[in-house]
């Protein structure tokens, strides 16, 4: 699956079953080529929409439960 395809689904935390946001970036490791974590759109303040700057929340691939064609689960306990 690509980024492109990635960035349709919606991610939702099956904590407490709220949607997330949609996948906006990944980070994966440069030397295995494994995708370590997903990233989503996070809180924006008044000093970031200024500047242009995109925060996201860091969701780690080991929290990633499924990923289906419509859906990404994640298992994200934001403590």
């Amino acid at each position: 699956m690509s980024l492109s395809e990635l960035k349709n689904l919606d991610v939702v935390n099956v904590c407490d079953g709220k949607r997330i946001g949609k996948v906006f970036d990944i980070e994966f490791d440069a030397q295995t080529g494994c995708v370590e974590a997903l990233v989503v759109p996070g809180g924006f303040d008044f000093l970031t929409l200024v500047r242009g700057e995109r925060r996201g929340l860091v969701i780690p691939w080991r929290q990633v439960c499924r990923i289906g064609d419509d859906v990404i689960l994640v298992e994200y306990n934001a403590e």
